[in-house]
């Protein structure tokens, strides 16, 4: 009878505890849910609408609204760019450029709502990313007119290579002469992260199915840090190669806005990679702590994914300002101390 007695106070209270969970939404939760909340794997989205109040709920609706806007805003520039360029690998690239933010915010509204599959998410935005860093370096060479033009205007133009992120304390290296052969072998420096990045990612996602590869799991003999060292290598190798064309670009393609478009692409590498870094470093360290129902390491990606919504969202409605526009080929044949007497069209 003592038995039966404490197994009902229990029951009791753990429907209690429940009751006031969903009152007080994920704030106050029973010991019981805490240790399996804590321990256990992020909620699905029925427990979320289950237990969510008005303020999370407030922020859901806001962000979802940011993210959808952020796409149709985008869509609308992809209907402009189809309309006023002709077709071309320009037209392309400025497609491709101009999505990365948006795909970024639409992937993580969908982990906001969806928590456990925000390691899919992630990977999704991330690869998409990667071949977004391939397609601005090839965006900087058709601005030129495409790699002929390029190659009339800069042949032989010695090219700074002791430059960020790779070798900017290595200023005893000499400039390379820009040819045909230099520009191929910084076309594929950014392509060869958009081809293993995919590759790794994939190897990634194949190995948590089997229950081998845990994410934020820093051990030797764990695969995720050996996949995060292999990625994040290709991922900074990608970059040296733009910032050596930006180099020269950023004088002679001024009048093109192409200091505002690099800034804007190095924000998306910023709050896309640092500051998951950072935020996963501060659950590591205990500062971000669990919080029922999302245990410490996913409510730390819960955080990104709200800061990431409305970042994109900014860095969306920029780059229609600066992405607005029809630009005309440079002519070889001009000359200035600022990057040379290029047009600029402005069709709006």
């Amino acid at each position: 009878m003592q038995s039966l007695h404490n197994a009902v106070l229990k029951l009791y209270f753990y429907e209690e505890g429940q009751k006031w969970s969903c009152k007080l939404g994920f704030s106050a939760i029973s010991s019981m849910d805490r240790n399996v909340s804590c321990e256990g794997e992020p909620p699905n989205s029925e427990q979320i609408l289950r237990n969510i109040d008005f303020e999370t709920s407030t922020l859901y609706v806001v962000l979802t609204a940011m993210s959808v806007i952020g796409s149709l805003v985008y869509l609308e520039e992809v209907v402009y760019i189809l309309k006023k360029i002709p077709p071309s690998y320009k037209r392309k690239t400025y497609i491709w450029v101009t999505g990365a933010p948006p795909v970024i915010s639409a992937a993580s509204c969908i982990a906001l709502w969806v928590p456990r599959s925000s390691m899919l998410t992630e990977f999704t935005a991330s690869i998409y990313f990667t071949i977004c860093i391939h397609k601005f370096l090839v965006m900087m060479v058709e601005e030129y007119g495409g790699d002929d033009a390029l190659l009339n205007r800069l042949h032989g133009a010695p090219m700074r290579i002791s430059t960020g992120p790779c070798c900017c304390c290595c200023l005893c290296l000499p400039p390379v002469p820009m040819s045909r052969m230099t520009l191929n072998i910084l076309k594929c420096g950014t392509l060869q992260a958009a081809f293993l990045r995919p590759v790794l990612l994939f190897f990634a996602m194949v190995l948590w199915t089997n229950g081998n590869y845990e994410h934020g799991k820093m051990k030797p003999d764990a695969a995720f840090l050996w996949i995060t060292i292999l990625s994040m290598a290709a991922f900074i190798l990608s970059l040296w190669p733009i910032a050596i064309i930006f180099s020269k670009a950023k004088s002679c393609l001024s009048r093109l806005n192409i200091v505002p478009k690099f800034a804007l692409n190095q924000c998306i590498l910023i709050l896309t990679q640092a500051q998951g870094g950072i935020i996963s470093l501060l659950v590591g360290t205990g500062i971000i702590a669990c919080a029922p129902p999302f245990p410490a390491r996913a409510r730390g990606a819960f955080m990104n994914q709200q800061l990431l919504v409305m970042e994109m969202f900014i860095i969306t409605i920029l780059s229609r300002c600066y992405y607005r526009r029809k630009y005309a080929d440079l002519n070889p044949e001009d000359t200035g101390p600022s990057g040379d007497q290029e047009t600029q069209k402005d069709i709006r």
